[in-house]
Order: C-alpha cells, then sequence, then structure tokens
C-alpha cells in the first residue's frame, strides 16, 4: 500500500484506501461516490473484490503524469452524523507537512525504529508514525493487523523505539499474559491517540517506563492537530498537548477548531459539506468540546457530534439508526454510545417495538449491511425515547437512563 501511494503520488493520481472491514454494500456506497479507475486487491479479498464492479487491474503501460504537492493524493472516507460517508481529500502538501508535524510529535530521526500496528486505511495508521518515519529516514515494521501476543514479542525481539496504540489496543497488550514479563527498554516513547485515553492505561505504560504521549485530530486534519510531548506526559497525563507546529487551534464557544497547511482540502464531490465543515478563515470546525489550561495545554472535554470511537474506529449513529429505520416491527430507535470495558466505547440500540421483537432479531438487522465493529453490543427496549418539546430525541437523557438501569 505505501508502495501504491508513492507510485500513485509520482503520477499524479489518487489513492483511496478501503477498511477491509466493510461489508460489500457499505465499499460500494464509496466506489459509487469517488467512481475509482481501478481496484487493487489481495489475493484474500478477491472474491469480496469481485462483487464490487471496478476493474481489478490498470493496463501495462499507462503513460505517468507527474505529480506536483498541489495535486489530490489520498482520498480518506469517514462517515457523517447523515450516515452517508464522506470522502476526506488530502493534497501531497497537506501529508508533506502533517509528515513534518509528526516528525516533531514523535522525535523522529534515523536512528529509529517504528511498529506500525494500526490499520493503513485509517490516517492514524497511514500517516501519524508511518509516513513521517519514512521522511526522517527511520525504519519501519509493519503488522498486517493488530495482534498484541504479536505486538509485544515483536516489541522484545525487534526493538522497535516508538509505537502507535489507541485506547482498545493499548487495553488489549497490558492484559495480555504477556504483559509483565516483556521487556520494553527499547521503546522510547509510545503515542496514543483516536480518543480521550483513560488514565489507568497511561499509567500502566509510565510504571514501565514508558512515557506515553497524545495525538489528537481527526481524518479531516490528517490527524495530527495537537501533541503531547514526551517530557510532558508525566506532568499533564491525559491532556492532548499543544497546537503541532504547523498548526493553529482556537476554541470558539468551546468548540476545537483547526486551522494549518494538513488540513484536508474538503470533502469530495460534496460542496455543501465542505462548506459547512469550516468557519470563516479557514478553520475546521472539529465538532469536539475542549479547554485549555494556564500553561496553553488542551483538553478535549467530550464531543459534540454524534460519533461513537468504538476500538479507534468511528461508528456514526445515523448509520445504524438508517438500519433500524428499515425494519417494520420497529417504531422508533435511536442509537448512543455506552461505555465498554474492552473497546472503550460501544453502540448501544435503544428501541421502542411496534410488534413482537426480540434482542436476536435486531442485532441480524445488521448482518451485511454494516460491519461488525458497527453493530450495537447492547439492545434496550423501551416504552418510548425522551423528546424534547421539539421533538427532537433527547440523547443525553437516553445515556443517563441507560447508567441508571
Amino acid at each position: 500500500m505505501l508502495v501504491l501511494l508513492f507510485a500513485l503520488a509520482r503520477a499524479g493520481a489518487i489513492l483511496v484506501p478501503l477498511n477491509w472491514r466493510l461489508t460489500a454494500a457499505e465499499h460500494r456506497a464509496i466506489l459509487a461516490d469517488c467512481a475509482p479507475r481501478y481496484l487493487v486487491a489481495e489475493k484474500e479479498f478477491a472474491a469480496h473484490a469481485g462483487m464490487l464492479g471496478v476493474p481489478l487491474q490498470p493496463p501495462a503501460g499507462a503513460a505517468p503524469v507527474d505529480g506536483t504537492d498541489a495535486d489530490d493524493v489520498l482520498i480518506v472516507y469517514t462517515s457523517g452524523t447523515t450516515g452517508r460517508p464522506k470522502g476526506a481529500v488530502l493534497t501531497q502538501s497537506a501529508l508533506m507537512w502533517n509528515a513534518l508535524n509528526g516528525i516533531h510529535a514523535h522525535d523522529l530521526g534515523q536512528a529509529d525504529h517504528v511498529l506500525t500496528a494500526l490499520p493503513m486505511f485509517h490516517v492514524g495508521g497511514l500517516n501519524n508514525q508511518t509516513l513521517p518515519a519514512l521522511l526522517a529516514g527511520a525504519a519501519v515494521t509493519l503488522h498486517r493487523r493488530f495482534d498484541p501476543a504479536l505486538w509485544l514479542s515483536d516489541v522484545a525481539a525487534r526493538r522497535p523505539t516508538v509505537s502507535l496504540l489507541v485506547p482498545a489496543t493499548i487495553q488489549a497488550v497490558i492484559s495480555h499474559p504477556a504483559w509483565p514479563g516483556t521487556d520494553l527498554s527499547s521503546l522510547r516513547m509510545l503515542n496514543a491517540g483516536s480518543m480521550v485515553v483513560p488514565d489507568s492505561l497511561i499509567r500502566a505504560f509510565h510504571a514501565r517506563g514508558v512515557p506515553v504521549g497524545q495525538i489528537y485530530g481527526c481524518t479531516e486534519t490528517a490527524p495530527i492537530a495537537t501533541v503531547l510531548l514526551k517530557e510532558d506526559a508525566e506532568r499533564k497525563l491525559g491532556s492532548a498537548g499543544k497546537p503541532a507546529p504547523h498548526c493553529e487551534v482556537r476554541l470558539v464557544e468551546g468548540e476545537v477548531q483547526v486551522r494549518g497547511p494538513n488540513l484536508m482540502r474538503g470533502y469530495w464531490n460534496d460542496p455543501k459539506a465542505t462548506a459547512g465543515a469550516f468557519a470563516p478563515g479557514g478553520w475546521f470546525r472539529t465538532g469536539d468540546l475542549g479547554r485549555l489550561d494556564e500553561d496553553g495545554f488542551l483538553w478535549i472535554m467530550g464531543r459534540s457530534k454524534d460519533v461513537i470511537i468504538s476500538g479507534g474506529e468511528n461508528v456514526y449513529p445515523a448509520e445504524l439508526e438508517n438500519v433500524l429505520a428499515d425494519c417494520p416491527a420497529i417504531a422508533e430507535a435511536a442509537v448512543v454510545g455506552i461505555a465498554d470495558p474492552k473497546w472503550g466505547e460501544a453502540a448501544c440500540a435503544c428501541i421502542v417495538r411496534r410488534d413482537s421483537l426480540d434482542e436476536a432479531s435486531v442485532l441480524a438487522l445488521f448482518r451485511d449491511r454494516l460491519a461488525k465493529f458497527k453493530h450495537p453490543r447492547r439492545v434496550v427496549f423501551l416504552d418510548a425515547l425522551p423528546r424534547n418539546a421539539m421533538g427532537k430525541v433527547q440523547k443525553f437523557e437516553l445515556k443517563r437512563l441507560l447508567e441508571t438501569r
């Protein structure tokens, strides 16, 4: 995938990485939006790829075109609150500026060795450490998919100096039987991101002598917007840090807004969504709520957007609610995030029944419609959904109700 990205950049073409965990239906929606000319798939995905209706290889001898910094090079799809995937378009220049932010965040140099265990179909796995490491001249070890046993064994055997994990993968690592006996001494730091990381997970690494930095950002910021450096990891534990060198961050009515050359150009074929994502002056509206402390460090207080972050994956309630709306036995439904000891957060479907329906029947509705990581982990049947005077479902009331049950 890395070779393909660099080749396409040189040719002035665009890579659209696909999340292999999505269903064929979800992939077809993405492909219908970006209309790719060719699909590249490894053998294990050949049958799935054959269902998507895109040619599986380009013709030989295609004439190359010289790519430039201003060219679009990467479209990463992220579902919106409407449930429809949106493609964040990143230029070659945006990836370069983000890589410079990454070199700063992880203090990367030629002597470093990065262990990449997060998927590269997300900006976190691809752009957070991997591309910055290559720009800095560091070594990179890639895992095909995250496995806590393999991560621990490679830390001991391959001796990486830095790695990047999200809360669910940190939890999997420190819960693994090999955790107490694994030599972590090669790691000069670990970075975490994707969502607010529980202090207990950070302290588990600190207790082993490995400082845990933080990266804050999103797909639209490529993703590095703020960083908590190694030297601040202990005294500002849990903070998202300060703006990356090539980023500006401000709070407007509590909302975190970001500006810089690493930001997306916009959403592919969606000028309306693009316009709504930016405030005047080129400031990207993250939808996250934050505060700045007396030292200028950013603390993320919550999300004004409705996204659920489960195991590092974004799950948008609207996607699940669209599926539930198709079931005649359901009178009304709403999906909210609930705390989950393994995944950090998980989706909970709150349902008012019109006809007889059980939990197994509800869960079956999502089969082949949405990727498994998006499926509800819990189903709750209610007599009615809490609504305000305008008839809008009050999801904060739903969460409060779930906490008391």
